[in-house]
Order: structure tokens, then sequence, then C-alpha cells
């Protein structure tokens, strides 16, 4: 077979064979397919796009094709969770505490921020002294002796996707669901959990804006899970305000210690609950999500949760007196306050202008390249439903560049929407997908 039969063939709409798909992923992952060839195959997939049966040949293809992380030695289902990014969104550092305390196994690679979205290692990077960089054989001993373990995802993890998402961010091909799953759970699938449970997010501040379009992601990428013999769940959430109510990398580390801590709150304290159920349940210690969020709420209360995260935080190099003393990250020079124009109510809250606002501050990147600054980022001292009055206050931006901190808290100005009714903030989570339903 060629590349050029491969193109063509998809260029009229035809499916492509397992074989077909081997070949170019590899091909292209080996140099041997050229950057012209693997755009205009990504094209014709995007235009006449790929049925359940070829996007999954295409995700196994791409794990594959770099390393596999083989978690066998640790006894117990591991359990991996993974969010399409949002604002705010600090979950992994309380559902994995919550789930290793009642006994999940979590062994976890995530990434870095790009854009207005925050990642989980900058955040752990904030804590002084924290690793997110691990020998094998160290994650694998601190997730049998803890627990759990975070590291850094690396490019050797579904070497493919990384060179193809290079490609499809230049040729207008990012945006096909397929692609999109392909993407996501090849690396999930490369990372050796036996379990999975994905938060695909929905709404202004999120990847998936429409609800529609989030649940047939969801529904794709857990049936692409349930293919490579995984038990996979996806819960979709809403994403059109903010998560909680600190945004940027250091302030969202105290704030996932706040609900460790049960002061937490509680937009961010409930979904943390459903998404632990599910990783208990598909960890076997529970019988049902139901039961595996009342154990999960039974470790929150109790403190194991945030005991498990101090044991985590020191197993990784990091100062775990953080927990007690916040002023052990880094601070701030400069605080811009943002106050009410009016009196009324919260409307709207637009989660997307301000992740952009908190990237602006410094918490964020526009490339991959860009140094962030750990202390930078929003506090929101109201959200949607909450009754405001002209002077309080909406929210506090800090940072270290007082030019940043004043433009960043003009966009958080525009982000609030004061209206003269009261309203209801939407339901979090929206729908819950298991495997076989």
């Amino acid at each position: 077979m060629t590349m050029y039969e491969i193109i063509e063939k998809k260029r009229d709409g035809k499916k492509l064979t397992k074989e077909e798909m081997e070949f170019f992923i590899q091909g292209y992952t080996k140099d041997e397919v050229k950057d012209y060839q693997a755009s205009a195959l990504l094209m014709a997939m995007f235009l006449k796009g790929l049925d359940e049966e070829e996007t999954f040949w295409m995700t196994d293809a791409m794990r594959r094709s770099g390393e596999t992380v083989d978690l066998s030695m640790i006894p117990g289902i591991k359990v991996d969770k993974h969010s399409t990014g949002g604002v705010g969104d600090k979950t992994t550092l309380i559902v994995a505490p919550l789930a290793a305390a009642c006994g999940v196994p979590i062994a976890k690679m995530s990434g870095r921020g790009l854009g207005f979205t925050g990642g989980t290692v900058d955040k752990m990077e904030s804590i002084p002294g924290f690793r997110t960089s691990l020998k094998p054989e160290e994650f694998l001993e601190l997730v049998k002796t803890v627990g759990m373990s975070v590291i850094g995802q690396t490019a050797h993890i579904a070497a493919a996707d990384k060179k193809l998402y290079a490609l499809r961010d230049v040729t207008a091909t990012v945006d096909n669901m397929s692609l999109i799953a392909a993407s996501i759970m090849s690396k999930k699938l490369a990372s050796g959990s036996d379990a999975i449970v994905l938060d695909v997010k929905t709404g202004d501040g999120a990847f998936m804006e429409r609800q529609e379009d989030a649940e047939a992601l969801g529904r794709l990428m857990v049936a692409m899970g349930e293919a490579a013999g995984k038990k996979t769940a996806a819960v979709i959430t809403d994403m059109n305000q903010p998560l909680g109510k600190a945004v940027g990398n250091g302030l969202e580390v105290m704030e996932a210690i706040d609900v460790l801590k049960g002061c937490g709150p509680e937009d961010i304290t409930e979904l943390a609950l459903t998404l632990a159920g599910l990783m208990i349940c598909a960890g076997e210690k529970a019988a049902t999500p139901e039961e595996g969020r009342q154990m999960a709420s039974e470790a929150l209360k109790s403190g194991r949760g945030l005991e498990k995260l101090q044991q985590f935080i020191r197993g990784q190099g990091g100062d775990d007196g953080v927990i007690r003393d916040y002023g052990r990250f880094p601070q701030a020079a400069y605080h811009r306050q943002v106050v009410c124009e009016r009196d009324g109510f919260v409307e709207s809250l637009k989660a997307r202008t301000v992740g952009i606002a908190s990237q602006h501050a410094g918490a964020g990147r526009q490339t991959k390249e860009d140094s962030i600054d750990l202390s930078a980022g929003i506090l929101l001292k109201r959200k949607v439903g909450d009754a405001v009055k002209k002077g309080e206050l909406l929210a506090e931006v800090m940072g270290n560049d007082p030019k940043k901190v004043e433009l960043a808290a003009e966009e958080v100005k525009r982000a609030f929407i004061i209206g003269a009714g009261a309203v209801t903030a939407p339901p979090l989570v929206k729908k819950v997908l298991m495997s076989g339903k």
C-alpha cells in the first residue's frame, strides 16, 4: 500500500482498514510519511469523517506509536482520570487523594497548561520542592506505598499524538470528534491504568461549547475505552463559569486543600465527590457510583483524603507544610480589586474571559515555551446567582507584574454580567455516561 492510495481512498469517503491506519501512524511517527501527505489525509479525515471502528484503529495505532506504561506490578485496579480542560479545574488534586484513601491505586500522567486552561503539572509545581519528573521506578513505588502519584506526561507516550497535534494545529483540522478522541484516548490507554473516568467540559470556558457535542465526544471516548478492554465512564459537566473560586496555579492548590479540609466551595466539592465516586466504583472498591461517592464523602469528612494529599506531596519531594501554612506558596507582589458598579445579581460569569484574564495576569502560557508566574491568578468573591451591591468586591486579581495585573482586572470586570433579577446557577453535572449504557 502507499500513502497516495490511502489519501485517495479517504478523500472519496471510503473506510480505511486497520492495516492502512497502522501504516499511516507508524510511518508518520518514523518520519517515513511526509508532512504534506499527513496533512492531506488529516483533511480528508476531517471532511469525510471516521466511523467508530476507524477511530479505534487510529487510537490503538497511536497508543502503540511510543512507550506504554506497565502498571502490572501494582496490586489492584488502577484508575485514571482525565479532564478535557476548563477554568479553575483543580479536581485531580482532590479526587486522586479521595480515591486513593479508599484503596484505589492512582498512577496518573498530566500535562501543562496552554492558553486559558490550566495544567495540573503547573499547579503541583507551585508547591516548593515538588517534583513532577520521576524515574519510572520511583513513580511505581510511590503508587505502591502511598497509593497515588501524578507526574508530567512524557513525549514518549503515544509519540504520534504530539506530531499529529502540531500538524492539526496549523492545518485547521483540530475540531474533529474522532481526531480529538484519538488524541486523548491514545495517551490514556498508553498510560497503563485499568479504568478511566473522563470529565468532559461543556460551555463558554470549554473546548466543546455545545452540550450535544460534549456528549458525543464523551460517548465516543467511552466506546474507545471499552473497545480497548478498559472500564470507562464520562461525566458531562458545566463550564459556563469557572469551577470553584480560585483560578491560577498556587491559588488552585490552596483551594484544593481547602476542599479536603471540608471548607472549600460547594460546586467543586460536589463535582469532586461525583468523580471520586465513579473512580472508586471503577476500582471495584464500591458496587455502585453512589456507594463510591458515599465512601469518598466519608474520606473527606474523616480527613483521610487530606492525609493522603500530604503523603503524596511529601513522597514527591514537596513541602507538605503548605497544607497548614499557605504563606509557603509563591506570593504575588501586586493585588487589584474588582468591585461591582451597580446593585443586582450575578447573571453570568464568563469562564473563558476569566481564564484569559488569569493567563494575562501571568498564570498561563500562549506557547509551551513561555514561563508562568505561579503566584498569579484570580480569586472570585461572587459567582452566578449571588446578590451584589454597588461597591462590593467581585474578584481580586494578583501577580508580579503591575501592568499585567491591571489589564487582567479590566478583563475580569467584563466577565461579570450583573442583572436586575435573581437567577439560579445551572447544574454542574449534566450527564454521566457509562460503559455499556
